[in-house]
């Protein structure tokens, strides 16, 4: 049997691949795009639509994912570097490139890991935001 946080953590985990792929720009994941309801999804993880947790601060968003388990705040950070870079690359939104960059600077400390891909997004994101 499913818990709750689990299949919101692998819902967390679809979500994260769908935007990378999304981000890597594979020309086969078009119908992919479509099928994304961003809104959905945050109601499923979050409780909220993408509107209500795009309009939060940074700190208010950290102080949400401090609220679930520890070992899952990788992923959740990773998830919202990846949705806010995502939502930056088609708005333009310096808001939205300033969480992307906060969210994968915690992905990278929570994790441990180095993720080039990651930190190359992390500087593409400080030229954009000087």
């Amino acid at each position: 049997m499913i818990t709750d946080k689990e299949f919101t953590l692998r819902l967390i985990r679809q979500l994260t691949q769908a935007l990378e792929k999304l981000i890597l720009d594979k020309p086969e994941e078009s119908l992919l795009q479509k099928e994304l309801d961003f809104d959905t999804l945050m109601r499923n993880i979050f409780k909220m639509n993408f509107t209500e947790v795009s309009s939060m601060t940074k700190e208010d968003m950290i102080a949400l994912v401090s609220q679930k388990q520890e070992r899952d705040h990788k992923d959740y950070y990773e998830m919202l570097g990846n949705l806010f870079y995502f939502k930056s690359k088609g708005e333009h939104n310096k808001d939205f490139q300033d969480k992307a960059k906060t969210f994968y600077e915690l992905y990278l400390q929570t994790s441990g890991i180095f993720a080039l891909p990651v930190i190359n997004r992390i500087n593409e994101l400080k030229k954009a935001l000087e």
